[in-house]
């Protein structure tokens, strides 16, 4: 592991955009730009060599966390191999990864200026409760290990693989992913969570995009704010013997209803998996693999 000094003293004297608004470029036959003028990072909406020759400038490091509790340790070597391939290729990264079986994470080479930390959490015997389990792990991350050791977090999901860039592009203060089941579908059809009794509740009419679980990020401050707030309200609905339908999921869309993200990334950063199609998804950069949930999931 290596010490890393903050970038944010740099950042002033080297940028003049907005980490939002650095390289964009147009689409028209995608939204680009969301109703708050916030971009959708999506293929040929950016300047890739621009945005690296900004932003490998400031010395940023990238922390990444990912979980994998029970048989989810076995999507580990395919995340990790392929994050070396695609993922901030030539920044400094560092892995968190959270599991229950610490012996069982295998030999990854890591490349320059990359490294992986490993966290023991305790077992758990539901998917529900791993999902709802992770915002207090990433809040206490923040709290007590990134200050000062990290710029921007992101928060993925392990059985998933890279396949083709995520880089500079993706960074901002606040940043969601659309997900891939509902990126071109009505509102209304949206699962949030409908029973007014859970602070997750978004009610019918409402709310901007459907995102996925699976990948947040931003800067530490504005994850650290998004995890607490979801944290306290898992743990109000609990005491109120309700459980969201989509768990943290459902919290985080509450969430980025009332505060929303400054930067959107488009479903090729969250997609399906490898071989499924649309006319829209012109590059899948990082994908859901195929599993069994009834095998993979401890309850499922």
């Amino acid at each position: 592991m290596c010490v890393v000094l903050s970038a944010y003293a740099f950042v002033s004297q080297i940028v003049v955009q907005p980490a939002e608004s650095v390289g964009r470029r147009i689409r028209t036959d995608v939204a680009s730009v969301s109703p708050w003028s916030a971009p959708i990072i999506w293929e040929g909406t950016f300047d890739a060599t621009l945005i690296d020759s900004i932003y490998k400038q400031q010395n940023l490091t990238i922390a990444t966390t990912v979980f994998a509790l029970g048989k989810y340790t076995r999507f580990i070597k395919g995340f990790l191999e392929s994050a070396e391939q695609h993922y901030f290729v030539g920044f400094r990264v560092h892995f968190y990864l959270f599991t229950d079986q610490p012996k069982s994470v295998p030999e990854v080479k890591m490349g320059e200026k990359r490294s992986l930390t490993v966290v023991k959490v305790q077992s758990l015997n539901r998917w529900q409760d791993i999902s709802m389990n992770r915002m207090e792990k990433l809040e206490k991350l923040i709290e007590n290990e990134l200050a000062g050791e990290a710029d921007y977090i992101f928060c993925l999901d392990v059985d998933t693989m890279f396949y083709g860039r995520w880089g500079a592009e993706s960074l901002g203060r606040l940043v969601g992913v659309i997900h891939p089941w509902f990126f071109d579908a009505p509102r209304d059809q949206f699962t949030y969570e409908r029973r007014p009794e859970s602070l997750a509740y978004i009610p019918a009419g409402e709310g901007d995009y459907y995102y996925a679980g699976a990948a947040f990020g931003g800067t530490l401050e504005d994850v650290h704010s998004l995890t607490k707030t979801c944290r306290e309200h898992l743990n109000i609905d609990a005491a109120n013997s309700i459980e969201a339908v989509w768990q943290e999921e459902s919290h985080l869309n509450k969430y980025f209803l009332l505060n929303k993200p400054s930067k959107l990334l488009s479903p090729e950063y969250m997609w399906r998996g490898i071989n499924e199609r649309a006319a829209a998804i012109k590059k899948v950069r990082f994908a859901n693999v195929p599993k069994n949930y009834a095998e993979v999931r401890p309850n499922a």
